[in-house]
């Protein structure tokens, strides 16, 4: 059976929108404000939309975006973003997402975008098309009685810092530049929009599926005065026997540009009167919070998975835009049923710049284009890839030198879902 797919028109829009939230099991239609609203949207580029359609009605989706990807040592490389895939129950292993990604990938590459991203709702689906988990996030639940920290204190830092309680129009004066700064010193950040701040802040239409709660909103101030940190959280309201209080507090959002202004945040929220359990989000394997608590144990993880997965679409372009600590020369063979990263590249790297070209040296590694994604942020390991038998090291000792030269200290965060 033949299926139309095709870019999305306005007069498509709210079936699609439709298809959507049937894929994600938000079953109902689109509210004509919803409609209206996301069609006025700068950022929801149609041409960027595509949609599978069997006799006029649409059965899978297909969105993606513009962004901009950190990379390892602070500059940010152009990507696609993708988003919104979805496949109707009945129009299964139809090869409708095939279409879509290969079609979306090559307008990418042809547009000059540098990686293609997403966040996987589901593990097996992507690596086909490429795709690599480049980040990993985990999410802790906190037992504040077991914290071991001072009850008596106020929440306020004793660094001469201060917490103060924001409002959402503060959020949006403070947040966009806060998170420009963060995305300067963390691999795996990537772009938010002005419409981004509005609509996690109250200020844009909410989905009809999605019921808006507003949150609180803290900001830290270093002793200069200078913002520094930024925490956005919910509460539930939730009682036991005896009228003693076991309310959970989940952060939405937690900006902080410098270890004191994170532990200030952090002890700030696990100080609030009635608030028994603290719930992370989703943050950094290696983030600091269970370090900032007297008994580190009090945070217990509850959410350990992939996040963003990347798919390299310039592999010279990728390599040279990220930083590497470490000098080495490796060439890469790079294993790629798409094509758009297949081939050979010699890697020159150093702590001053790169060059990558491609070479018809023999190599020193041979790899799948998602395993060179899941090495590119600095959180992926050669030597488990090869052991798991997903790379093969063809010289002696090229192992080694390339985890010197990929790996970071730090390992990469993406603290958004899109």
């Amino acid at each position: 059976m033949s299926f139309d797919v095709r870019t999305v028109t306005a007069s498509d829009y709210s079936d699609w929108l439709r298809a959507l939230q049937n894929g994600f099991l938000t079953a109902g239609s689109p509210t004509e404000e919803d409609v209206a609203d996301r069609l006025a949207d700068p950022d929801n580029d149609l041409t960027r939309l595509q949609g599978a359609f069997d006799a006029g009605r649409c059965v899978a989706t297909f969105r993606s975006f513009a962004q901009r990807l950190t990379v390892v040592g602070g500059a940010t490389v152009p990507a696609d973003a993708v988003s919104g895939v979805t496949v109707s129950p009945t129009h299964r292993r139809r090869g409708l997402l095939s279409r879509m990604m290969a079609g979306d990938l090559a307008a990418a590459r042809e547009r000059g975008e540098v990686v293609a991203t997403l966040i996987a709702a589901e593990y097996p689906i992507y690596g086909r098309f490429g795709f690599g988990p480049a980040t990993w996030t985990t999410e802790w639940e906190v037992a504040v009685h077991r914290a071991g920290l001072d009850p008596r204190r106020s929440g306020q830092p004793e660094d001469g810092g201060r917490i103060e309680l924001v409002d959402g129009a503060d959020v949006r004066k403070y947040g966009p530049e806060l998170h420009t700064r963060l995305a300067a010193l963390r691999p795996g950040v990537v772009s938010r929009s002005e419409r981004w701040w509005k609509v996690h802040t109250g200020a844009a239409v909410t989905p009809a599926h999605e019921k808006w709660t507003e949150p609180f909103y803290v900001i830290h101030r270093g002793a200069d005065g200078e913002v520094d940190g930024l925490l956005v959280y919910g509460t539930d309201d939730k009682w036991g026997d005896g009228k003693q209080p076991l309310n959970t507090a989940t952060v939405r959002d937690l900006i902080a540009l410098t270890p004191a202004a994170e532990r200030a945040l952090w002890h700030f929220l696990c100080s609030v009167d009635w608030v028994t359990t603290v719930r992370s989000g989703y943050r950094a394997p290696d983030d600091l919070l269970p370090d900032f608590l007297p008994d580190p144990r009090a945070a217990r993880t509850v959410t350990h998975a992939d996040w963003l997965w990347l798919r390299l679409l310039d592999v010279e372009r990728a390599l040279e835009a990220r930083s590497y600590e470490n000098e080495a020369s490796l060439v890469l063979d790079v294993r790629d049923d798409g094509g758009m990263a297949q081939g050979r590249f010699l890697l020159d790297a150093s702590p001053e710049g790169a060059r990558c070209t491609p070479t018809t040296r023999s190599a020193d590694l041979a790899l799948g284009a998602g395993e060179l994604a899941s090495l590119y942020l600095g959180d992926g390991s050669v030597r488990r890839l090869v052991d798991l038998g997903r790379a093969d090291e063809l010289k002696a000792g090229s192992v080694e030198r390339a985890d010197a030269v990929f790996r970071t200290g730090r390992r990469p965060w993406c603290p958004d879902i899109f």
